[in-house]
């Protein structure tokens, strides 16, 4: 990230399995349970493993993943504090990411011969909240939302936008959970992360809504530090990207450019500060050990004591969306000061040698208030971001 702006995190949003609200999340979490599968309730899914983890809403009739980043807009500005006027008022930018866009009616025939593009929810969700602004669909499978905030925050730090409503979002989709049904990818039992018979993903709905903010925007609106929070304001410290450009589904085996994505992020300062990782750790036998590895080669002797938060072992797989659902959590943890619990394994894979703390929330010291986020998906795109808490610089610039 550039020296010269510092992108702040002014305001978080949720919709997951669990329900809606960053709050219901959050006590998701401390409670570390297991969620069992749905089954959607859609006649036509005819699969072997017919598994989500739905957000509990029985009607699958709407524009699912729309309404799900409508609601986590929603919440995430006034999280930040941010009305229409305040909207209306700044340079507003809309950034989204999903592995389906929207594309319940195509699938199921509704509309009849009036075909609708399934990449819409930024226009959508701009349309909504009444702005004429720059609006930016990404697409880059289960890695999109974390391109999204990356494209947010180089929209915020060029000088293109004072403030970016960015995350992603995914609803149901037939076509989608075929196919992975058809690559023999879905567990039969739960989204099983760094288990040692984990056996695929279950794929989940949910959407994840941060507002990325410049600091001179949120000093200006009197917001730069929101009081009643652990560790005073914070900031997305650093985004990166890479692609492997090997494999249309697998991940390149030398983890090279995975690698890559998560030191370019971390930048100058590598893995120094850092308290949690939030892995995108899917429950692919290949991809948990892959990124294993990876984290090995990053952080060094320290992989094996960095903490991991796995958070689709509570959510399942939320595709294009779990990355900004990643990015939440981690602001959650910060706010917080503590890691809370994993969803307990019955047995970690020994292939795995990274720290899931169990039973217990890991306190998150002030030397320690970075938390790396990581997002892969089909086609070799990689993101990785860093989140971090503590002041800000008088400047806008680089925290003293």
């Amino acid at each position: 990230m550039s020296a010269e702006v510092e992108v702040l995190v002014a305001g978080v949003g949720a919709v997951t399995c669990h329900g809606t609200g960053a709050d219901t999340l959050w006590r998701a979490m401390t409670a570390a349970g297991t969620r069992l599968p749905d089954r959607p309730a859609d006649p036509y899914a005819r699969m072997d493993l017919p598994l989500i983890n739905l957000v509990p809403d029985p009607d699958l009739a709407g524009e699912r993943a729309t309404r799900f980043a409508s609601l986590a807009a929603a919440e995430a500005l006034a999280d930040a504090g941010l009305d229409a006027d305040s909207l209306a008022a700044a340079r507003t930018a809309v950034v989204l990411g999903s592995c389906m866009g929207e594309p319940g009616g195509n699938e199921r025939g509704r509309g009849g011969a009036h075909w609708q593009p399934p990449f819409r929810l930024a226009g959508a969700l701009a349309a909504e909240l009444g702005l004429f602004a720059a609006v930016h669909d990404v697409a880059n499978a289960c890695a999109a939302a974390g391109y999204a905030l990356g494209l947010a925050a180089d929209l915020v730090r060029a000088g293109e936008a004072d403030l970016v409503v960015a995350g992603g979002s995914d609803a149901y989709s037939r076509v989608a959970l075929g196919c992975f049904n058809r690559l023999g990818a879905v567990d039969p039992e739960r989204c099983r992360p760094f288990e040692a018979d984990r056996d695929g993903t279950v794929f989940a709905e949910g959407a994840g809504v941060v507002v990325l903010e410049s600091a001179t925007h949120a000093r200006r609106r009197g917001a730069a530090v929101v009081p009643g929070r652990e560790g005073g304001v914070l900031r997305l410290e650093g985004a990166a990207w890479s692609c492997d450009a090997g494999h249309p589904t697998a991940p390149r085996a030398d983890g090279e450019q995975i690698v890559r994505a998560m030191r370019e992020a971390l930048g100058d300062r590598g893995a120094g500060g850092l308290g949690c990782v939030v892995p995108h750790g899917t429950g692919t036998r290949l991809g948990d050990v892959l990124e294993s590895r990876a984290l090995h080669t990053v952080l060094g002797e320290r992989a094996a004591r960095v903490p991991l938060y796995s958070l689709k072992a509570l959510l399942g797989h939320t595709g294009g969306a779990s990355a900004a659902l990643a990015a939440v959590a981690a602001a959650l943890m910060l706010r917080h000061g503590e890691i809370p619990p994993n969803v307990p394994l019955k047995e970690q894979d020994p292939e795995c040698g990274v720290s899931l703390p169990q039973g217990a929330a890991v306190p998150l010291p002030v030397s320690a208030r970075r938390v790396l986020v990581n997002a892969y998906g089909f086609g070799g795109n990689n993101s990785s971001l860093v989140l971090a808490a503590g002041p800000t610089g008088e400047d806008g610039g680089e925290p003293r």
